[in-house]
Protein backbone atom coordinates (compact mmCIF):
# COMPACT_ATOMS: atom_id res chain seq x y z
CA UNK A 1 0.00 0.00 0.00
CA UNK A 2 2.88 2.72 0.92
CA UNK A 3 4.20 2.12 -2.65
CA UNK A 4 0.74 2.22 -4.50
CA UNK A 5 0.01 5.49 -2.26
CA UNK A 6 3.28 7.30 -3.35
CA UNK A 7 2.52 7.10 -6.98
CA UNK A 8 -0.70 8.09 -6.68
CA UNK A 9 -0.10 10.73 -5.10
CA UNK A 10 2.74 11.98 -7.06
CA UNK A 11 0.89 11.60 -10.30
CA UNK A 12 -1.62 13.69 -9.22
CA UNK A 13 0.40 16.63 -9.69
CA UNK A 14 0.55 16.12 -13.46
CA UNK A 15 -2.63 15.72 -14.05
CA UNK A 16 -4.46 17.67 -16.65
CA UNK A 17 -6.58 20.66 -15.38
CA UNK A 18 -10.48 20.86 -16.14
CA UNK A 19 -11.39 21.56 -19.71
CA UNK A 20 -13.08 24.96 -20.44
CA UNK A 21 -15.52 24.78 -22.88
CA UNK A 22 -16.20 28.53 -23.88
CA UNK A 23 -13.15 29.96 -25.25
CA UNK A 24 -14.09 33.86 -24.63
CA UNK A 25 -14.24 32.77 -20.50
CA UNK A 26 -10.73 32.21 -19.16
CA UNK A 27 -10.37 29.71 -16.65
CA UNK A 28 -9.37 30.98 -13.57
CA UNK A 29 -5.90 31.28 -13.02
CA UNK A 30 -3.91 28.79 -11.14
CA UNK A 31 -1.25 30.52 -9.15
CA UNK A 32 1.98 28.28 -10.02
CA UNK A 33 3.58 26.55 -6.88
CA UNK A 34 6.40 29.31 -5.12
CA UNK A 35 10.04 27.47 -5.13
CA UNK A 36 10.60 25.78 -1.83
CA UNK A 37 12.24 28.49 -0.43
CA UNK A 38 9.46 30.86 -0.42
CA UNK A 39 7.09 28.27 0.85
CA UNK A 40 6.62 27.69 4.83
CA UNK A 41 5.46 24.02 4.30
CA UNK A 42 6.92 20.88 5.58
CA UNK A 43 8.11 18.09 3.82
CA UNK A 44 6.18 15.53 5.09
CA UNK A 45 2.98 15.55 7.10
CA UNK A 46 3.50 15.56 10.69
CA UNK A 47 2.94 12.11 12.78
CA UNK A 48 -0.86 10.85 13.23
CA UNK A 49 -1.21 9.61 17.06
CA UNK A 50 -1.48 5.68 17.79
CA UNK A 51 -5.57 5.28 16.78
CA UNK A 52 -7.29 4.11 20.13
CA UNK A 53 -6.99 0.66 21.14
CA UNK A 54 -9.29 -1.80 18.71
CA UNK A 55 -9.90 0.59 15.74
CA UNK A 56 -8.94 0.88 12.48
CA UNK A 57 -5.60 2.97 11.55
CA UNK A 58 -6.13 6.19 9.83
CA UNK A 59 -3.42 4.59 7.72
CA UNK A 60 -5.42 1.84 7.35
CA UNK A 61 -8.32 3.71 6.12
CA UNK A 62 -6.18 5.98 3.63
CA UNK A 63 -5.39 2.98 2.12
CA UNK A 64 -8.98 2.04 0.92
CA UNK A 65 -9.60 5.70 -0.13
CA UNK A 66 -6.68 5.50 -1.93
CA UNK A 67 -7.68 2.55 -4.29
CA UNK A 68 -10.59 4.45 -5.68
CA UNK A 69 -9.57 7.79 -5.79
CA UNK A 70 -8.48 7.38 -8.81
CA UNK A 71 -11.30 6.51 -10.30
CA UNK A 72 -13.82 8.41 -8.36
CA UNK A 73 -12.22 11.07 -9.71
CA UNK A 74 -11.43 10.38 -13.82
CA UNK A 75 -15.02 8.79 -13.98
CA UNK A 76 -17.16 11.12 -11.78
CA UNK A 77 -15.72 14.17 -10.13
CA UNK A 78 -13.65 15.67 -12.57
CA UNK A 79 -16.50 15.62 -14.85
CA UNK A 80 -19.04 17.12 -12.42
CA UNK A 81 -16.46 19.94 -11.56
CA UNK A 82 -16.28 20.97 -15.39
CA UNK A 83 -19.98 20.91 -15.66
CA UNK A 84 -22.10 23.77 -16.03
CA UNK A 85 -25.37 22.12 -15.19
CA UNK A 86 -25.40 23.11 -11.61
CA UNK A 87 -27.35 19.61 -10.67
CA UNK A 88 -23.52 17.80 -11.03
CA UNK A 89 -22.39 20.21 -8.18
CA UNK A 90 -25.00 18.70 -6.20
CA UNK A 91 -23.24 15.28 -6.24
CA UNK A 92 -19.82 16.84 -6.40
CA UNK A 93 -20.17 18.02 -3.12
CA UNK A 94 -19.06 14.44 -1.50
CA UNK A 95 -15.89 14.36 -3.32
CA UNK A 96 -14.94 17.99 -2.10
CA UNK A 97 -15.78 16.21 1.23
CA UNK A 98 -13.93 13.05 1.08
CA UNK A 99 -11.10 15.19 -0.46
CA UNK A 100 -11.08 17.94 2.49
CA UNK A 101 -11.72 15.08 5.17
CA UNK A 102 -8.45 13.07 4.03
CA UNK A 103 -6.34 15.83 3.86
CA UNK A 104 -7.46 16.69 7.79
CA UNK A 105 -7.13 13.33 8.33
CA UNK A 106 -3.37 12.55 6.86
CA UNK A 107 -1.76 16.16 6.13
CA UNK A 108 -0.93 15.08 2.64
CA UNK A 109 -1.49 17.98 0.23
CA UNK A 110 -2.33 16.17 -2.49
CA UNK A 111 -5.85 15.90 -1.16
CA UNK A 112 -5.97 19.46 -0.60
CA UNK A 113 -4.79 19.98 -4.20
CA UNK A 114 -7.55 18.00 -5.48
CA UNK A 115 -10.41 19.36 -3.84
CA UNK A 116 -9.09 22.96 -5.16
CA UNK A 117 -8.96 21.79 -8.20
CA UNK A 118 -12.53 21.13 -8.55
CA UNK A 119 -13.51 24.40 -6.66
CA UNK A 120 -11.11 26.35 -9.19
CA UNK A 121 -13.26 24.58 -11.89
CA UNK A 122 -16.40 25.52 -10.56
CA UNK A 123 -15.36 28.77 -10.57
CA UNK A 124 -14.15 28.85 -13.78
CA UNK A 125 -17.22 27.48 -15.18
CA UNK A 126 -19.23 30.58 -13.85
CA UNK A 127 -21.03 32.90 -16.41
CA UNK A 128 -23.04 36.38 -15.21
CA UNK A 129 -26.90 35.21 -14.64
CA UNK A 130 -27.75 38.06 -17.65
CA UNK A 131 -26.25 35.63 -19.75
CA UNK A 132 -27.63 32.42 -19.22
CA UNK A 133 -30.45 32.28 -21.96
CA UNK A 134 -33.47 30.69 -18.97
CA UNK A 135 -32.03 32.29 -16.26
CA UNK A 136 -35.16 33.40 -13.73
CA UNK A 137 -33.52 36.41 -12.33
CA UNK A 138 -30.98 37.86 -15.76
CA UNK A 139 -28.62 39.90 -13.04
CA UNK A 140 -25.07 40.74 -12.69
CA UNK A 141 -24.32 37.49 -10.40
CA UNK A 142 -21.98 34.83 -11.70
CA UNK A 143 -23.66 31.34 -11.32
CA UNK A 144 -24.97 28.50 -13.52
CA UNK A 145 -27.83 27.13 -14.36
CA UNK A 146 -29.54 23.73 -14.74
CA UNK A 147 -31.40 21.38 -17.04
CA UNK A 148 -33.35 19.58 -14.18
CA UNK A 149 -34.91 22.86 -12.87
CA UNK A 150 -38.71 23.02 -13.26
CA UNK A 151 -38.86 25.01 -15.61
CA UNK A 152 -35.65 23.79 -17.57
CA UNK A 153 -32.39 26.57 -17.53
CA UNK A 154 -33.06 28.47 -14.44
CA UNK A 155 -30.65 28.99 -11.32
CA UNK A 156 -31.05 26.47 -8.22
CA UNK A 157 -29.96 27.38 -4.62
CA UNK A 158 -30.16 24.25 -3.58
CA UNK A 159 -27.61 22.69 -5.84
CA UNK A 160 -25.12 25.41 -5.21
CA UNK A 161 -25.70 25.47 -1.31
CA UNK A 162 -25.63 22.01 -1.44
CA UNK A 163 -21.89 21.77 -2.72
CA UNK A 164 -21.14 24.91 -1.37
CA UNK A 165 -21.19 23.94 1.93
CA UNK A 166 -17.99 21.80 1.19
CA UNK A 167 -16.13 25.06 0.00
CA UNK A 168 -16.17 26.89 2.55
CA UNK A 169 -15.17 24.15 4.56
CA UNK A 170 -12.10 23.54 2.65
CA UNK A 171 -11.65 27.25 2.46
CA UNK A 172 -11.82 27.45 6.57
CA UNK A 173 -9.27 24.53 6.54
CA UNK A 174 -6.81 26.66 4.84
CA UNK A 175 -7.47 29.71 6.60
CA UNK A 176 -6.43 27.98 10.26
CA UNK A 177 -3.46 26.00 8.63
CA UNK A 178 -0.89 28.43 9.11
CA UNK A 179 1.60 27.04 6.69
CA UNK A 180 -1.08 26.89 4.02
CA UNK A 181 -2.12 30.41 4.75
CA UNK A 182 1.37 31.75 4.61
CA UNK A 183 1.98 29.90 1.50
CA UNK A 184 1.89 31.85 -1.84
CA UNK A 185 -0.09 29.19 -3.85
CA UNK A 186 -2.63 28.33 -1.50
CA UNK A 187 -3.28 32.16 -0.10
CA UNK A 188 -4.12 33.28 -3.55
CA UNK A 189 -6.70 30.65 -4.11
CA UNK A 190 -8.09 30.92 -1.04
CA UNK A 191 -8.66 35.29 -1.09
CA UNK A 192 -9.81 34.32 -4.86
CA UNK A 193 -12.17 32.02 -4.00
CA UNK A 194 -13.38 33.67 -0.55
CA UNK A 195 -14.06 36.63 -2.41
CA UNK A 196 -16.27 34.87 -5.47
CA UNK A 197 -18.17 32.79 -2.56
CA UNK A 198 -19.13 36.34 -0.56
CA UNK A 199 -20.63 38.02 -3.85
CA UNK A 200 -21.52 35.18 -6.07
CA UNK A 201 -22.94 32.68 -3.27
CA UNK A 202 -24.28 34.29 -0.30
CA UNK A 203 -24.70 37.79 -1.48
CA UNK A 204 -26.22 36.18 -4.34
CA UNK A 205 -28.96 34.22 -2.71
CA UNK A 206 -29.58 36.84 0.28
CA UNK A 207 -30.21 39.88 -2.21
CA UNK A 208 -31.74 37.42 -4.53
CA UNK A 209 -34.28 37.16 -1.54
CA UNK A 210 -33.26 35.39 1.82
CA UNK A 211 -36.86 34.05 2.88
CA UNK A 212 -37.13 32.55 -0.64
CA UNK A 213 -33.52 31.08 -1.19
CA UNK A 214 -31.47 31.16 2.34
CA UNK A 215 -34.31 30.79 5.75
CA UNK A 216 -35.42 27.76 3.14
CA UNK A 217 -38.53 25.87 3.97
CA UNK A 218 -36.72 22.72 5.74
CA UNK A 219 -34.37 22.41 8.20
CA UNK A 220 -31.90 20.59 6.17
CA UNK A 221 -32.21 22.70 3.23
CA UNK A 222 -31.95 25.76 6.37
CA UNK A 223 -28.61 23.95 7.70
CA UNK A 224 -26.73 24.50 4.62
CA UNK A 225 -26.72 28.55 4.84
CA UNK A 226 -26.06 28.40 8.30
CA UNK A 227 -23.27 26.33 8.18
CA UNK A 228 -21.88 28.30 4.63
CA UNK A 229 -22.74 31.36 6.84
CA UNK A 230 -20.81 29.88 10.07
CA UNK A 231 -18.04 29.50 7.41
CA UNK A 232 -17.90 33.09 5.99
CA UNK A 233 -18.12 34.54 9.27
CA UNK A 234 -14.77 32.94 10.81
CA UNK A 235 -13.10 33.93 7.37
CA UNK A 236 -14.46 37.14 6.22
CA UNK A 237 -12.39 40.69 6.53
CA UNK A 238 -15.45 42.74 6.05
CA UNK A 239 -17.50 43.75 9.26
CA UNK A 240 -20.53 44.62 8.28
CA UNK A 241 -20.29 41.03 5.91
CA UNK A 242 -19.50 39.38 9.43
CA UNK A 243 -22.67 40.33 10.83
CA UNK A 244 -24.81 39.46 8.27
CA UNK A 245 -23.43 36.41 8.73
CA UNK A 246 -23.59 35.75 12.23
CA UNK A 247 -27.48 37.25 11.99
CA UNK A 248 -27.93 34.63 9.38
CA UNK A 249 -26.89 32.05 11.89
CA UNK A 250 -28.64 33.24 14.59
CA UNK A 251 -31.97 33.22 12.72
CA UNK A 252 -32.02 30.14 11.77
CA UNK A 253 -31.21 28.49 15.81
CA UNK A 254 -33.04 31.17 16.73
CA UNK A 255 -35.94 32.76 14.87
CA UNK A 256 -36.50 32.27 11.37
CA UNK A 257 -38.12 35.36 9.66
CA UNK A 258 -40.51 33.20 7.56
CA UNK A 259 -41.22 30.42 9.54
CA UNK A 260 -42.47 30.36 13.38
CA UNK A 261 -39.58 27.99 14.40
CA UNK A 262 -36.34 27.44 13.85
CA UNK A 263 -33.56 24.25 14.07
CA UNK A 264 -33.18 24.90 17.85
CA UNK A 265 -37.11 24.84 18.48
CA UNK A 266 -37.61 21.98 16.65
CA UNK A 267 -35.09 19.71 18.50
CA UNK A 268 -36.56 18.03 21.63
CA UNK A 269 -36.73 14.66 23.38
CA UNK A 270 -37.18 11.69 21.62
CA UNK A 271 -40.73 10.13 22.68
CA UNK A 272 -39.39 6.83 23.33
CA UNK A 273 -36.21 7.74 24.24
CA UNK A 274 -35.64 10.97 25.89
CA UNK A 275 -31.51 10.58 25.79
CA UNK A 276 -32.17 11.12 21.92
CA UNK A 277 -33.06 13.53 19.99
CA UNK A 278 -36.33 14.15 17.93
CA UNK A 279 -37.42 16.74 15.15
CA UNK A 280 -39.67 17.12 12.37
CA UNK A 281 -37.97 18.79 8.74
CA UNK A 282 -40.93 20.93 8.43
CA UNK A 283 -40.69 24.31 10.62
CA UNK A 284 -44.26 24.46 11.41
CA UNK A 285 -45.06 20.82 12.78
CA UNK A 286 -43.49 18.62 15.72
CA UNK A 287 -45.29 15.27 14.37
CA UNK A 288 -43.70 12.31 14.11
CA UNK A 289 -42.30 10.46 12.04
CA UNK A 290 -40.01 13.45 11.63
CA UNK A 291 -36.95 14.06 9.76
CA UNK A 292 -36.26 11.83 7.08
CA UNK A 293 -32.75 10.16 8.24
CA UNK A 294 -31.56 10.52 4.36
CA UNK A 295 -31.90 14.41 5.19
CA UNK A 296 -30.57 14.14 8.48
CA UNK A 297 -27.42 13.44 7.17
CA UNK A 298 -27.32 17.60 5.69
CA UNK A 299 -28.78 18.45 9.54
CA UNK A 300 -25.57 16.41 11.52
CA UNK A 301 -23.03 17.58 8.79
CA UNK A 302 -23.40 20.98 9.71
CA UNK A 303 -24.01 20.19 13.14
CA UNK A 304 -20.80 18.41 13.44
CA UNK A 305 -18.78 21.08 12.03
CA UNK A 306 -20.53 24.06 14.22
CA UNK A 307 -20.00 22.25 17.63
CA UNK A 308 -16.42 21.69 16.57
CA UNK A 309 -16.26 25.36 16.06
CA UNK A 310 -17.49 26.40 19.29
CA UNK A 311 -20.38 27.59 17.85
CA UNK A 312 -24.35 26.91 19.27
CA UNK A 313 -24.05 23.16 19.67
CA UNK A 314 -22.49 21.76 22.93
CA UNK A 315 -21.57 18.28 24.27
CA UNK A 316 -24.54 17.44 25.67
CA UNK A 317 -26.52 17.79 22.11
CA UNK A 318 -23.79 15.88 20.73
CA UNK A 319 -24.04 13.18 23.28
CA UNK A 320 -27.67 12.98 22.32
CA UNK A 321 -27.58 13.30 18.49
CA UNK A 322 -24.93 10.19 19.36
CA UNK A 323 -28.02 8.06 21.08
CA UNK A 324 -30.09 9.05 18.16
CA UNK A 325 -27.76 7.26 15.74
CA UNK A 326 -26.56 4.80 17.97
CA UNK A 327 -29.99 3.55 19.48
CA UNK A 328 -33.06 5.21 17.13
CA UNK A 329 -31.46 5.57 13.73
CA UNK A 330 -29.67 1.95 13.73
CA UNK A 331 -30.44 -0.51 16.61
CA UNK A 332 -29.30 -3.58 15.62
CA UNK A 333 -26.72 -4.79 12.84
CA UNK A 334 -28.53 -4.52 9.61
CA UNK A 335 -31.20 -2.72 11.20
CA UNK A 336 -32.23 0.83 9.91
CA UNK A 337 -34.64 3.22 10.55
CA UNK A 338 -35.84 5.81 7.84
CA UNK A 339 -37.10 8.45 10.27
CA UNK A 340 -35.69 9.87 13.18
CA UNK A 341 -38.13 8.61 15.47
CA UNK A 342 -37.09 5.36 14.62
CA UNK A 343 -39.69 4.20 12.11
CA UNK A 344 -39.99 3.06 8.57
CA UNK A 345 -36.93 0.83 6.99
CA UNK A 346 -34.07 2.80 5.60
CA UNK A 347 -31.40 1.83 3.67
CA UNK A 348 -28.50 2.99 6.01
CA UNK A 349 -26.57 5.79 4.74
CA UNK A 350 -24.39 7.74 6.90
CA UNK A 351 -21.81 8.93 4.69
CA UNK A 352 -22.57 12.81 4.37
CA UNK A 353 -23.59 13.63 7.93
CA UNK A 354 -24.40 10.80 10.81
CA UNK A 355 -21.24 8.34 10.79
CA UNK A 356 -19.21 12.05 11.74
CA UNK A 357 -20.70 11.72 14.85
CA UNK A 358 -18.04 8.84 15.51
CA UNK A 359 -15.32 11.50 16.06
CA UNK A 360 -17.05 11.90 19.20
CA UNK A 361 -17.55 7.86 20.39
CA UNK A 362 -15.30 4.70 20.28
CA UNK A 363 -18.39 2.31 20.40
CA UNK A 364 -19.66 4.43 17.68
CA UNK A 365 -17.12 4.76 15.45
CA UNK A 366 -15.83 0.77 16.03
CA UNK A 367 -19.70 0.31 14.83
CA UNK A 368 -18.83 1.67 11.50
CA UNK A 369 -16.11 -0.14 10.93
CA UNK A 370 -18.13 -2.93 10.24
CA UNK A 371 -21.12 -0.86 8.20
CA UNK A 372 -21.24 -1.90 4.61
CA UNK A 373 -23.29 0.23 3.23
CA UNK A 374 -21.82 3.34 1.01
CA UNK A 375 -18.45 2.36 1.42
CA UNK A 376 -16.80 4.92 -1.12
CA UNK A 377 -14.22 7.43 -0.75
CA UNK A 378 -16.38 10.05 1.38
CA UNK A 379 -17.02 6.81 4.01
CA UNK A 380 -13.41 6.09 3.91
CA UNK A 381 -11.89 10.05 4.56
CA UNK A 382 -14.67 10.73 7.40
CA UNK A 383 -14.03 7.16 9.00
CA UNK A 384 -10.21 8.12 9.14
CA UNK A 385 -11.09 11.52 9.64
CA UNK A 386 -12.98 9.98 13.15
CA UNK A 387 -10.05 8.69 14.02
CA UNK A 388 -7.31 11.13 13.64
CA UNK A 389 -9.83 13.33 16.11
CA UNK A 390 -10.16 10.67 18.76
CA UNK A 391 -6.47 9.70 18.41
CA UNK A 392 -5.91 13.28 19.44
CA UNK A 393 -8.04 13.31 21.75
CA UNK A 394 -6.90 9.74 23.32
CA UNK A 395 -3.58 11.57 23.61
CA UNK A 396 -4.35 14.60 25.15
Amino acid sequence: MPVLLLSLLLCSACEAVGRIENPEVPALAVTPSATPQEEPLPATPPAVPPAPAGLRSVASWEGMFVEEWGRAHMQTFLPWSNSRDSWDFYNLAYGLDANTAMYRATGRRAYLDRALLYVNNLVASARVSSTLPRSQFKDGYLGWSSALSEPSGQEVPLYESYCWRYVTRLLRVIRETPELYAASTYRAQYDRLLAFTERNIFEKWFTRGANDFVYRNRTHMAAHWAFIAMDLSMMTTDPERKARYLEVFDNIHHGMPNFPSSLRAKMEPNPDHPAAWFWNDKWDSDAQPGQDVAHANNVLAFIVEAHDAGMEWTDADIRKFVVTLNTIIWPAPKVYAEFVDGTGTGDGWFNDGLMKLGRYDVNLQRRLEQHRVGQNGQFFANAALNVRLLSEQAAQ
